[in-house]
């Protein structure tokens, strides 16, 4: 195999442990930036370096935020009596986007998966019982999780342990997707579309 120079191996080190980046995609992202102006380079890693320095993590929701408490937890508008769990911070914009909701959020940190050390003392589980344990205004938590099996388990699991605390736990609907055909749906997706059907 061919050695390179150490800053690239170091860069396509790097580049390689992003999600599905591999050794030669990683390769082609460092020669992509060896033809760049080294200006554009520089303002690169300025943005990485403040990425490290700048951004935290909200001490109310979990989710990424300049500040101690992120601007969804801070404004008063929001509906304080609803939460809604979700996996992970970027799924907060994605739930935004449709305009619909305006509560609260609780970002988890991924879902439950013991094979890759995933357990509730992983994920933000406890903190979440310990905020609605402390304030009784919260009378309904939506759960936001991917219908993956793990999303599953823990949708499960945090029925078992919010269902005592009498609040109401709805999750999201599941069906057909808008331009979906039939003939390429699968049976559980399909069964969940016929139970969610409404009247036209």
């Amino acid at each position: 195999m061919r050695r390179f120079p150490e800053p690239i191996s170091n860069l396509v080190a790097t580049f390689a442990r992003l999600p599905g980046v591999g050794p030669k995609t990683a390769l082609r992202y460092v020669y992509y930036l060896l033809k760049q102006p080294k200006a554009d380079l520089d303002v690169m890693a300025r943005a990485l370096v403040q990425l490290g320095e700048r951004i935290r993590v909200c001490s109310v929701c979990f989710t990424y935020t300049e500040q101690e408490v992120c601007d969804i937890c801070q404004d008063p508008k929001r509906n304080r009596a609803q939460i809604c769990v979700v996996e992970e911070s970027r799924d907060i914009s994605t739930i935004e986007s449709t305009n619909v909701y305006t509560g609260l959020y609780h970002v988890l940190g991924g879902n439950l998966n013991p094979i890759e050390g995933m357990i509730p003392d992983t994920i933000r589980i406890r903190e979440l019982k310990e905020k609605l344990e402390l304030d009784p205004t919260i009378t309904e938590i939506i759960l936001a999780l991917s219908p993956t099996s793990h999303g599953e388990a823990t949708m499960l699991y945090l029925s078992k342990h919010i269902q005592p605390l009498g609040r109401s736990l709805t999750r999201l609907a599941r069906g057909l997707p808008v331009g979906a055909t039939l003939e390429f749906a699968d049976e559980v997706t399909l069964g969940d579309a016929m139970k969610g059907r409404k009247r036209v």
